[in-house]
């Protein structure tokens, strides 16, 4: 039995006597284990400063890596909304491989249980920990924005009955004001994955709002906010700029405005 919990009061050394590549194994096998106790504590911190600090070698990251692109697929659903958090950390050490981009864009829009947070699992949140990886692979130079901006609209439109409570869509509009700091990206990059969006309220009839369009609109607002504002890294940082600001600003609000001429 590993003990995770003194390797993070050891400052997170290695301990002697174990073998690596059995310590991530172990850690991959925790990031799926259905006790959020162990799924969401300290396994979780020693994997990401690991990562980090570079104590896993690239070769096994990259096997880690593909472990979490298989992951997408796994039946179990607190395997698969934790992958991104793995993928997430791996990206934004420097690893990538365009695979992981594929295998997380044919899972994103089309994951069907998008509970946040289960009094039994724990914490889920596929929404906004896919999120979290769209807007750091929308930031890698070998993937186009306007790929992960599409992927967000799918994600958008994709049909539920969750209405998300748990500032998702927050996240899945800072992952977007993220791409959109991205330079180059075009106008039509930064405001043409709206199309859809527009055409699908375009088609909503009246009655009551269906689940993804409250969520839809949630995310937009919060997005114009940020296209208002700007991105802060931190709170007390300059914001950064998305792109094509003004023009964005004008699209989101005409988008907006349809919900009101239903």
């Amino acid at each position: 039995m590993i003990n995770w919990t003194a390797i993070e009061q050891a400052d997170y050394a290695v301990p002697a006597g174990h073998d690596p590549e059995e310590l991530v194994r172990a850690l991959s096998r925790a990031l799926a284990d259905p006790d959020p106790e162990v799924r969401d504590g300290t396994p979780y911190g020693v994997l990401r400063t690991w990562i980090e600090r570079g104590v896993i070698a690239a070769r096994r990251r990259h096997a880690l890596g593909d472990e979490m692109a298989a992951r997408f697929g796994d039946p179990d659903i607190q395997a698969r909304t934790f992958a991104p958090l793995v993928l997430d950390m791996l990206v934004a050490k420097g690893d990538f491989d365009p695979a992981w981009v594929d295998a997380f864009a044919s899972w994103y829009p089309a994951e069907t249980d998008l509970r946040g947070y289960d009094e039994g699992l724990g914490w889920l949140h596929a929404v906004a920990h896919g999120a979290d990886l769209l807007g750091t692979f929308g930031l890698r130079p070998e993937v186009a924005p306007a790929r992960m901006l599409a992927l967000a609209a799918e994600r958008l439109l994709a049909p539920t009955p969750y209405v998300w409570e748990q500032l998702e869509d927050d996240r899945l509009a800072m992952a977007i004001a993220r791409i959109l700091t991205r330079r180059p990206v075009t106008e039509e990059e930064a405001t043409g994955w709206l199309e859809p969006i527009a055409a699908d309220l375009e088609a909503a009839g009246r009655g009551p709002t269906p689940a993804r369009v409250s969520n839809c609109l949630r995310t937009l607002r919060m997005l114009y906010v940020l296209t208002e504002r700007g991105l802060r890294p931190a709170p007390d940082a300059a914001p950064v700029h998305l792109a094509h600001r003004a023009a964005l600003k004008e699209r989101l609000g005409s988008v907006l405005d349809l919900m009101y001429a239903r």
